[in-house]
């Protein structure tokens, strides 16, 4: 069993594509195909199924798929510690985003200053839906992810707290609202949109008995935003992931406030690679300073 064979695996099971995997990795299609058969053969198991339009896991392959990324990261935290323990800080941080509040708002302040620490290394950001970070994190895809709290299966960093908002047509009766109710929602026209935080806005309004009528479905903000202002339908967005509101749109807070705290997320901290380790100290120190500027007092406390 080789890191070649692990690599080839773990991207075809990303990408669902001979083609594309060979392209992701550098390799010829039947290059591809022969380091899986070979990987395969020496397991005794198979591990992609085939046959249809595309390639697909089995299920063992689905169970091993975990242990693959685990060794290929435990590879390059490896590489890390010996380029450090030679005073070289280089390799690659693979960190998925959920969106707009993280991918907007949270990571360009830490990104300008990781790269400035740590030139060498090579951050890759996968911007996925909320539940895919956490498949990626669970699956070891990925060193870091963002991800809402609560959420016990991982070690945190809380970064920042924003809200629901309501996002109106600004013609619509509710914009004359100054605070809306979850209840407000109930039998209106809805956007459901995947681009972050889709579950935690289903269980603020089922909490509340509101079911409105789920019409349209997007992917993007944008397009969201686009349908609102034509006065189509209602929709729910965290404030954080929102734009300035476009013409035609009102955003208007909900009475109680529906609160949310967004944080940087690993398995385990202790057994990430330097470069991570390095992300999530600069994390904590960003999370330190947000925390003293809200409070004042703060420093004066913690200064011995």
């Amino acid at each position: 069993m080789t890191f070649t064979q692990l690599e080839v695996f773990a991207a075809l099971a990303k990408v669902g594509s001979f083609s594309r995997a060979a392209a992701a990795l550098g390799i010829t299609q039947s290059a591809v195909s022969h380091a899986l058969k070979q990987l395969e053969t020496e397991l005794g198991v198979c591990l992609i199924r085939r046959a249809g339009s595309a390639p697909a896991l089995t299920d063992v392959g689905t169970r091993l798929l975990q242990r693959a990324n685990d060794i290929l990261q435990q590879k390059e935290a490896l590489q890390q510690e010996a380029d450090h323990e030679r005073g070289i800080a280089r390799g690659t941080l693979r960190i998925a985003s959920f969106g707009a509040t993280s991918s907007l708002q949270l990571l360009p302040p830490l990104l300008e200053k990781f790269a400035r620490q740590h030139p060498l290394v090579e951050v890759q950001i996968d911007e996925q839906v909320d539940e895919a970070v956490i498949q990626s994190l669970l699956e070891r895809r990925v060193e870091l992810g963002f991800v809402v709290l609560p959420d016990e299966r991982f070690e945190v960093v809380p970064l920042a707290q924003d809200e629901l908002v309501a996002v109106l047509p600004e013609s619509h009766a509710l914009a004359g609202k100054a605070r809306i109710e979850a209840r407000d929602f109930h039998g209106q026209p809805f956007i459901r949109t995947a681009a972050g935080s889709g579950a935690h806005i289903d269980q603020f309004l089922t909490a509340q008995g509101a079911v409105p009528r789920t019409l349209f479905r997007f992917e993007q903000l944008s397009s969201m935003l686009g349908f609102v202002a034509r006065g189509h339908a209602l929709a729910i967005a965290a404030r954080l992931a929102l734009p300035d509101a476009p013409r035609g749109v009102v955003y208007r807070g909900f009475e109680p406030p529906r609160l949310r705290m967004t944080a940087l997320a690993a398995l385990r901290f202790e057994r990430l690679s330097p470069a991570a380790q390095a992300f999530v100290a600069l994390a904590k120190s960003q999370a330190r300073a947000v925390q003293a500027s809200a409070h004042p007092t703060y420093n004066k406390k913690h200064s011995h």
